[in-house]
């Protein structure tokens, strides 16, 4: 007979639920409970827009509301908006692409971890750049690939290149996967064109699954972001309403797709989803319409004001090493004249003052055997997604943090 005084065993948790936390959205909690005490919380750590989906979505969606069902559709998506997003891409890049190769996703996020596992096996190696998006290694670890991180530094403008895989595939051979980001998170710096162009030769020479994450395309200041499907049609391709349309919580994205990826992903989509939300997807066709453009056009003028407004005032907090901001809406910055352990200086400056911000440990956690100028530990990433007065008045907040120490 069992002890009766004994504690039930615990119930089962697995390794790959033991992934990494995605800081961001602790700092996001933390920030919410300082809003609900003092009510000032300015937030430059999430990666969203600060504007809801243009009129016209939201027009769409509610008369889709009223006059549609919105059951299920094909796992792969509407076939309507599947045309649509290959018109864009044709209109936009020049490319000729078919809607058959187009995968409708649950946000972009529902198409990474589709991708991933329609391409990947246990310990297969995928590559991607230091620093980089949190939950790209966090997915592929915990579905049990290799995660190698390349340090990009100033020198490669924070992002890989053709020579880098070249270097990494003669010491070990080729990877299975590398994951590209241009925009990036969390720097907002553009691979060029011939870069990327070289990287996607690269990748199909070698057998290398390019993931070109375009998520932050339509959010640049100084010229516009190339994509991959331009250069190679056997790279996989990821779009989202999410960011420059604006539509993060309708959670609605897109991955184009090589022939040979696209029935797995569609079995894939299928089980894990079913499909990705209807309104959502109903309403995202509006948002390649003129008037959507028009308007969400404005908010890039407005994320431009808002760069222009971070680089005059980051020398007042002392900052002067900064990534590229080409693109996206975060500013990357070098804090190392400030704090060796960005994780607790963003909760400093939090508790003193309100102002949210990402540590850098999200995008470069630092490798207690592999120590490195890059160790997020000593940058942080800042977000102008939100207004421009609330922009200003953080800055003045964390100058006058800055210059109490």
């Amino acid at each position: 007979m069992p002890d009766p005084t004994d504690a039930p065993p615990s119930p089962r948790v697995s390794v790959r639920g033991r992934v990494e936390p995605f800081h961001v959205m602790e700092v996001l909690k933390a920030a919410g409970r300082r809003a609900a005490t003092h009510g000032d919380v300015i937030a430059l750590c999430v990666g969203q827009p600060s504007t809801p989906a243009p009129r016209v979505v939201r027009e769409t969606a509610a008369r889709a509301l009223e006059s549609e069902v919105l059951g299920y559709c094909d796992a792969l998506g509407l076939p309507r908006l599947r045309e649509a997003i290959a018109e864009h891409y044709r209109s936009t890049y020049g490319v000729a692409l078919a809607p058959e190769r187009v995968a409708v996703t649950t946000g972009s996020s529902g198409g990474f971890t589709a991708v991933f596992l329609a391409a990947f096996d246990v310990g297969d190696v995928v590559l991607m750049a230091r620093p980089g998006y949190p939950a790209y290694r966090n997915t592929l670890s915990a579905l049990g690939c290799r995660v190698v991180e390349l340090d990009c530094g100033e020198q490669t403008r924070f992002q890989p290149t053709a020579e880098m895989l070249e270097e990494y595939a003669r010491e070990h051979g080729a990877p299975a996967g590398l994951i590209l980001a241009s925009p990036a998170n969390p720097t907002g710096t553009l691979v060029p064109a011939t870069e990327l162009e070289a990287i996607a030769r690269w990748c199909d020479a070698h057998g290398t699954l390019l993931i070109s994450d375009e998520i932050y395309h339509g959010i640049t200041f100084d010229e516009p972001a190339h994509s991959a499907a331009e250069f190679s049609s056997n790279a996989v391709v990821v779009g989202s309403f999410s960011k420059y349309y604006s539509m993060t919580g309708w959670r609605v994205g897109w991955v184009v797709l090589p022939d040979e990826l696209v029935r797995p992903v569609e079995l894939l989509l299928g089980n894990l989803n079913i499909c990705a939300p209807v309104i959502s997807q109903v309403a995202a066709l509006a948002a390649f319409s003129p008037e959507a453009t028009a308007e969400l056009d404005s908010h890039v003028s407005r994320y431009a004001r808002n760069r222009d407004l971070v680089l005059r005032r980051l020398p007042e907090i002392g900052v002067s090493g900064l990534a590229p901001v080409d693109g996206a809406f975060y500013a990357y910055a070098h804090v190392a004249h400030l704090t060796d352990d960005s994780a607790r200086w963003c909760e400093e400056v939090l508790d003193a003052t309100g102002v949210a911000i990402t540590p850098g440990i999200d995008f470069a956690p630092a490798r207690s055997d592999h120590p490195s100028p890059l160790d997020g530990t000593r940058f942080v990433r800042i977000s102008f997604a939100g207004t421009t007065d609330e922009i200003d008045e953080a800055f003045t907040r964390l100058a006058r943090f800055v210059g109490s120490r």
